[in-house]
């Protein structure tokens, strides 16, 4: 296998991973973990927090399957993705500053060592939808 075929592959896998992942963190964004990601809208969202976590949930669930199904435009696809990542840092970074425990984020550390998995989630999405070049 040549060099750029395994990094094709590695990074067809990549976007299926973060597609995945989107998608299902987007779904639990409307179900299961709604409580836990109302934790996370920092008091400066205009919207209220429920509004909040659905519409992002929904804009996951999209991303998601963009970076799944799209055959054309996937570096917008990605550029959007980790801007998306960008977006909602604000919020991570909420969840921190006011100590709200949600997903076994029960200490600031845990919190704060959440926040550098931020950069990579961006890193990730726009490596992984990057055209041979």
């Amino acid at each position: 296998m040549t060099t750029t075929k395994t990094r094709s592959t590695s990074r067809t896998l990549a976007r299926i991973l973060l597609g995945s992942a989107l998608v299902f963190a987007g779904t639990s964004h409307l179900t299961f973990a709604r409580d836990d990601f109302r934790a996370q809208v920092p008091k400066f969202v205009p919207l209220p927090e429920d509004t909040t976590v659905l519409a992002s949930g929904v804009a996951e669930i999209t991303l998601g399957a963009a970076l799944l199904f799209a055959r054309t435009h996937r570096e917008a696809v990605g550029a959007v993705a980790a801007g998306f990542f960008a977006a909602v840092f604000p919020g991570n970074i909420a969840q921190l500053i006011h100590h709200r425990d949600a997903f076994g984020l029960d200490t600031d550390r845990k919190r704060a060592l959440r926040l550098l998995g931020q950069p990579v989630l961006i890193a990730v999405s726009l490596w992984s939808t990057r055209q041979k070049r």
